[in-house]
């Protein structure tokens, strides 16, 4: 289906290749030769992706915006909006892998396109099916970097969890002149009794003796 803004979905492909993985995964295709994206959307139509194409790079950028595809590939050469320059923007949006390619090899272009976050590099003309060992290891990667961060996420909130009932059990130990094991005990009941989670009821209490303490701060001549 061609959208007036120079783009195309397709949504069809083969019931063999809707088995497999690939189906799973969009990519957005951007060359302003209407012969190269009928051809290699085919083709990677083909092997179960599904494709998104667009003539040129703002009309692909509106799209990265609204919905970022798995994986982009530009052409470097655009009349308008370079390769590049959609890459950066694009990048600056959101981050997913991008392959540039380009009928030139030129090592400046190469360079620029590493710099600035680019994943890979191709020389046309190329087949879909010479793009596929391409696109798989990208995707890989991204799923790596992906995995890694999520890993980072979840241990920085640990940390801060256990930051927050830490000190929650040390003002019930204060306050309340009790053992670590029976203040956090004390902690774990109310939270149970109030049907709430154990972060909660720490912040809570942290977040009150903070407050309490910068009220007697002021009234301090």
């Amino acid at each position: 289906m061609t959208h007036p803004n120079g783009c195309a979905h397709n949504i069809n492909w083969n019931a063999e290749a809707m088995t497999t993985e690939n189906s799973k995964v969009h990519i957005l295709l951007v060359d302003d030769d209407r012969l190269v994206l009928a051809t290699l959307k085919q083709g990677l139509s083909k092997m179960g992706y599904t494709v998104t194409t667009c003539d040129n790079g703002q009309d692909a950028l509106d799209l990265y915006r609204n919905n970022p595809p798995d994986l982009a590939v530009l052409d470097v050469r655009m009349p308008g909006m370079s390769g590049l320059e959609t890459a950066r923007a694009m990048l600056e949006t959101a981050y997913r892998p991008i392959l540039m390619l380009s009928a030139y090899d030129d090592l400046a272009i190469v360079k620029e396109a590493v710099t600035m976050g680019v994943t890979s590099y191709l020389v046309k003309p190329i087949e879909a099916n010479q793009m596929a060992p391409s696109i798989e290891a990208a995707l890989a990667r991204f799923a790596e970097v992906e995995a890694l961060l999520k890993n980072r996420e979840n241990l920085r909130e640990g940390i801060e969890k256990n930051r927050v009932i830490s000190t929650a059990v040390g003002i019930v130990m204060e306050r309340a002149g009790l053992s670590h094991d029976p203040a956090f005990e004390h902690l774990r009941r109310l939270a149970r009794d109030q049907r709430r989670t154990l972060r909660e009821i720490a912040q809570e209490l942290v977040q009150a003796v903070s407050i309490a303490n910068d009220l007697a701060r002021k009234k301090q001549p």
